[in-house]
């Protein structure tokens, strides 16, 4: 193990030396709470790392040149495998024989004499004292077998996961620790908490041996090997895994999967947003720590708890749990992180009042063509309408291409399938047009319309995506016009009314449900189909909408 070595200091108003050693600047945030249980001389001294702390400074507890520098250096190593364990976020696998070693070293501490068990009872203690105070008693009475008994009897029957963890997990990440290795494989764990159980309960049994006065050698102390941490191999130093890279991977797998665009496109722009909060690119080196203050930085600039917790923790713990799934991590280090949410108060509601409906379309039929291009210009005059009578969302309809318009009958039909762009749920699905739609000039405007996309110019390279947002943001802003009130959302405003007036007319949810796209709230509703014929009787009791004064 290679580490600097800094001579101690002399700490004023004491003659006795001081280590300090400066926390490394990439595991500040990282180290921030640690219990440490630094060896100085014959002592163990618990320490905790605070968030104040720039440096760590012990008392090396001796005056003595000598071993002021045998003591520095033992502590210097330390901390050194401390800082090592932090930085080793993927899991190490041991092997039986480390597993027994370390078995052997919990063996050897509450087998031996009074001096080495109260040196164990200091390093093996976790933050409550269970281990030591209330499941080993740190000094049983010597000659009294029966204290013995009384605690080989409970390790007997420490024989499932849970209980092996609870008896010996604090335990094991101290002593991991203390090699330098923060986490092992779920394999390598369970096997190692079993070894010490079975080392605990032998030496439990030696001590028994003594207090009734057979103080022979143990017979199954031999069995224990010494530590090698030469087998632990390159694992303990996980190779940089970039975020970005995570979310580009992710969105590989993900998109053949039939997740949408969209999603990828907001996952790349919150990992970026949380690369530039963290300062670095490196997902092994990211804690739970970061990702509460990113969450907490999102909320202090101003964006509402739904978002930050809908869009930015979900994207993180998404991408680290494909992560682990994919064991490109150790652990998902956005998992348990929430976002404390308080149910606003509306003082309106979620559709448009009849009002700016009429103001809305009125805005929209009036309206003559400036300077922009002729189908940005048809958006505007058309996509309104279209969301008003079919409930639709605004994406939806902005893409819409004169193939997925057709007349059948007495009936004019638009198809929304993912073919076009983003549909959410990705179900392709068949809307009648309100016969208001048609009379008004829809269908006029479709059958001059050249083929292609009715509202969109496709780039170059074909990929709308760029000018579907764009045209979006042109229509929302276009009706923000007149729909003035920020209460209400400018397009969805339209999905919320629809219900409203198709339940006022009679219309059955059924139906609603099937032309807005809205998934059945049972199981019964799933079952069967709303045909056209019940869309076109539907659309014909839906009324029309009224239009305000020129």
């Amino acid at each position: 193990m290679l580490f600097r070595l800094v001579s101690s200091v002399k700490r004023k108003g004491s003659r006795n030396r001081q280590f300090v050693q400066r926390i490394p600047a990439d595991l500040k945030a990282r180290v921030t709470g640690l219990k440490l249980e630094v060896p100085i001389g014959t002592e163990i001294v618990p320490f905790t790392i605070s968030p104040q702390m720039d440096a760590l400074r012990f008392s090396l507890r001796t005056s003595d040149p000598a071993e002021a520098r045998k003591r520095q250096a033992e502590v210097a190593s330390y901390i050194e495998t401390v800082w090592q364990a932090q930085r080793s976020a993927r899991p190490v696998s041991i092997t039986h024989r480390q597993a027994t070693a370390l078995a052997g070293e919990l063996h050897r501490a509450w087998a031996g004499e009074k001096d080495e068990r109260t040196i164990a009872a200091q390093v093996y203690r976790d933050e409550h004292g269970q281990l030591v105070t209330e499941i080993l008693p740190a000094d049983p009475t010597e000659g009294q077998p029966g204290a013995w008994e009384a605690l080989l009897s409970p390790l007997a029957s420490v024989e499932d996961a849970e209980d092996l963890e609870r008896w010996f997990g604090t335990l094991l990440d101290r002593m991991l620790l203390r090699k330098g290795i923060g986490k092992v494989d779920e394999g390598s764990r369970t096997m190692v908490l079993a070894a010490l159980r079975d080392g605990l309960r032998d030496a439990v049994e030696s001590r028994m041996r003594n207090a009734g006065g057979d103080y022979s050698p143990d017979s199954k102390a031999s069995r224990f090997p010494e530590w090698e941490q030469e087998a632990i191999g390159a694992e303990a130093s996980p190779k940089k895994v970039s975020l970005r890279e995570l979310v580009e991977r992710w969105w590989g797998e993900a998109q053949k999967a039939g997740r949408s665009r969209s999603t990828y496109e907001s996952y790349r722009a919150i990992m970026a947003r949380f690369v530039a909060h963290v300062g670095h690119d490196d997902a092994n080196a990211v804690r739970p720590s970061d990702v509460v203050s990113y969450k907490d930085a999102r909320l202090a600039a101003g964006v509402s708890p739904k978002t930050v917790g809908d869009s930015d923790v979900s994207c993180l713990r998404a991408v680290f749990a494909w992560a682990v799934a994919n064991q490109l991590l150790a652990n998902n280090p956005a998992e348990g992180v929430k976002v404390t949410r308080t149910k606003a108060s509306r003082t309106r509601g979620k559709e448009f009042t009849p009002e700016e409906a009429s103001a809305i379309l009125s805005h929209c039929r009036s309206y003559k063509r400036g300077r922009e291009k002729p189908k940005t210009y048809a958006a505007k005059r058309w996509v309104p309408w279209l969301c008003a009578y079919t409930g639709a969302r605004l994406g939806e309809m902005v893409q819409l291409r004169k193939q997925d318009v057709r007349r059948d009958g007495d009936c004019w039909i638009v198809t929304i399938t993912p073919e076009a762009g983003t549909v959410k749920d990705k179900e392709l699905r068949e809307v009648v047009l309100h016969e208001h739609l048609i009379e008004t000039g829809f269908a006029d405007y479709v059958t001059s319309a050249p083929a292609g996309y009715l509202f969109l110019d496709p780039p170059p390279n074909g990929d709308v995506r760029g000018v579907w947002r764009s045209i979006k943001n042109r229509v929302t802003e276009f009706v923000r016009e007149v729909a003035t009130d920020p209460r209400v959302a400018p397009n969805h405003g339209w999905r919320h009314l629809f219900k409203t007036v198709g339940r006022e007319a009679g219309i059955a949810d059924s139906v609603l449900d099937a032309i807005c796209g809205h998934a059945s709230r049972t199981v019964g509703g799933s079952y069967g189909g709303v045909t056209l014929k019940a869309q076109a009787d539907a659309m014909r009791k839906f009324p029309r909408f009224g239009m305000a004064a020129s």
